[in-house]
């Protein structure tokens, strides 16, 4: 009988360091998103914020290095943020005609990180995202509407950028929900859409003690800076 107590013992003890191991392997949030544009920046205005910004916006704009994109997952215990901090790309802006209007950028998969080294490792193995095959996830602009004509410096703008999404080897139409503020040469922009996993090929992730939702939100930390002529 005491064999059999010890032995139910261990078992359990297996079984719940392993649940809890599945739990830390896959949840823990340890990434802050950045805003693009900080809560309240937006309505603060100078004496310059008056004044309205038109063709100074018209050119080639590059994206800073110090930009982010993120991809979010909610579980049944939290909400798991991976930030990737390896984004290029470029927008060639025209405030008269959006339909003239062309962006790309890419995200390299590699340097993608939520703060646990095990779950990266894993979803950026094949069964995922296959960063080994393909490195990077691309966007490129197709439409932009209910963009303003006219912007004013320090003031936020809203308007919607629909592209096409590669992850992988797969492509999928993505709107982009985009606030955008103009200040001191500077664009900087944030947006959010929601994809799947299933969009992309991928089966929704699952452990043994929680659940995780098949939507994924992508936001967009973007800074820009206008190219040198």
């Amino acid at each position: 009988m005491k064999m059999k107590l010890a032995a139910w013992t261990v078992g359990a003890f297996v079984v719940l360091g392993g649940a809890y191991y599945a739990y830390d392997y896959y949840a823990g949030n340890h990434v802050t998103i950045q805003e693009a544009i900080p809560a309240g920046a937006a309505a603060a205005t100078t004496s310059a914020a008056s004044a309205p910004v038109g063709e100074a916006l018209n050119g080639n704009w590059n994206i800073r290095p110090d930009s982010k994109v993120y991809f979010t997952v909610k579980t049944s215990k939290e909400q798991v943020n991976f930030e990737g901090s390896s984004v290029a790309g470029k927008w060639a802006l025209n405030s008269a005609d959006p339909a003239k209007m062309a962006a790309d950028a890419v995200v390299g998969i590699a340097a993608l990180q939520s703060g646990n080294s095990q779950r990266d490792g894993h979803i950026k193995g094949a069964e995922y995202l296959n960063a080994q095959t393909f490195p990077e996830a691309k966007f490129k602009l197709k439409t932009v509407n209910n963009f303003p004509k006219e912007w004013k410096e320090g003031e936020k703008v809203s308007f919607d950028m629909t592209g096409t999404l590669t992850i992988k080897d797969i492509s999928k139409d993505v709107t982009f929900k985009t606030d955008a503020a103009y200040n001191q040469g500077i664009i900087n922009m944030g947006g959010t859409a929601v994809v799947t996993f299933d969009d992309f090929g991928m089966k929704n992730p699952h452990a043994v003690v929680l659940d995780t939702e098949n939507n994924v939100t992508i936001t967009l930390s973007l800074a820009m800076e206008q190219q040198n002529s």
